[in-house]
């Protein structure tokens, strides 16, 4: 169904063009748009001209048509004049808004198969009976994006979206919640991942100049084939999670580079518990004083090297050191032997992941 401001939009865009007032009103008398003040004076005449078999009439110095979309009769249209040309106008605005119908109930139905599609509810055959169709392209190559706003049943977003990437486009913009907005990014072949992150950040820039700081943009692998799109869209919505847990000074995060979170954040909670009560004898890692953790991440920033660690952190080396000798008579683990880092580090991450998933139960 059109919008009651599209309708309006098209009216008042006809009107000027031909200087003649418009309105359109549903089958149950109810006006939906027009160009002139009175319409509401015409609901009697118009649900009387809905019982009538004729397709137009002039009554009260008005011409009265129906529109159709296919057999079903959708709205009534009304302009002043009752000669020729007001004739002709109105059957050319009939036409117009007949279109309209037509291509929203076309988008309507790509949207429908498309969020189907990446919620992996159909079948193998049904994905390409429908794409042929609906005349959707099944081997290009896409990605999908989720973007993550600030604000619950953002529609103003989504249209905000819509209008960049442009209605001719290949592109299918859609929500499958109330937060959430997708896009399925048709790339052409000499177009990859640089591309895509570009794409990202011109939605980011323009979502935070409509005033929404609190923008999150992640995007899966580059598939070729549409039965694969699901996979992206899955790909890009595990990216948005981790990124939270693992990236959080980041507004955007490909799924390629999750690293060694993507693993973590797939473990079980019962098993990450059991690691941390393990290598630490029932402490946490994150018990240590803001010193102590500022030391390790500034040590783990600069890959183990000590002397640029104590540059950075405006200590003698020797005090470095202390620190460290301090930090593996706690836990056992001595930072600069490698296989003892990368333990400590994992460690780290799976109680962010934990404290994450805590945080979510609530």
């Amino acid at each position: 169904m059109i919008s009651n401001q599209v309708l309006q939009n098209t009216i008042d865009g006809l009107k000027g063009i031909t200087r003649i007032d418009l309105c359109v009103i549903d089958t149950e008398g109810k006006v939906l748009a027009s160009t002139f003040p009175e319409a509401d004076a015409y609901t009697g005449s118009v649900l009387a001209f809905i019982d009538s078999p004729a397709d137009s009439q002039v009554i009260q110095g008005f011409q009265f048509f129906k529109i159709f979309d296919d057999t079903q009769l959708e709205y009534i249209l009304l302009l002043n004049g009752g000669s020729e040309d007001a004739y002709m106008i109105g059957k050319l605005v009939v036409f117009q808004i007949q279109n309209l119908l037509v291509a929203y109930k076309e988008r309507f139905d790509k949207d429908n198969f498309i969020k189907n599609l990446l919620l992996d509810n159909l079948l193998l055959v049904d994905i390409y009976n429908r794409a042929k169709k609906l005349h959707i392209q099944t081997e290009v190559r896409r990605a999908v994006f989720i973007i993550e706003t600030g604000r619950e049943k953002d529609t103003a977003s989504l249209e905000n979206v819509r209008t960049l990437f442009g209605t001719k486009s290949h592109d299918f913009i859609t929500a499958v919640d109330e937060k959430n907005i997708i896009v399925v990014k048709e790339l052409a072949d000499n177009e990859g991942y640089p591309e895509l992150n570009r794409t990202a950040r011109v939605i980011c820039d323009l979502l935070n100049s409509e005033g929404d700081e609190h923008v999150h943009i992640a995007y899966g692998t580059i598939v070729n084939e549409i039965k694969e799109v699901s996979r992206s869209y899955k790909e890009a919505r595990m990216a948005l999670d981790v990124g939270k847990i693992f990236f959080d000074d980041k507004d955007i995060i490909a799924y390629s580079t999750l690293g060694i979170g993507r693993l973590i954040y797939q473990l079980p909670i019962p098993l990450c518990k059991m690691f941390i009560r393990e290598i630490f004898d029932g402490k946490s890692p994150d018990d240590f004083d803001e010193e102590t953790l500022t030391t390790i991440n500034k040590f783990f920033e600069n890959s183990l090297n000590v002397s640029e660690t104590s540059r950075q952190l405006y200590i003698h080396r020797n005090t470095l050191v202390y620190r460290l000798d301090k930090l593996q008579k706690s836990t056992g683990l001595d930072l600069r032997v490698f296989e003892d880092a990368i333990t400590f580090k994992i460690a780290l991450m799976v109680v962010k992941y934990m404290k994450y998933m805590e945080s979510m139960d609530y």
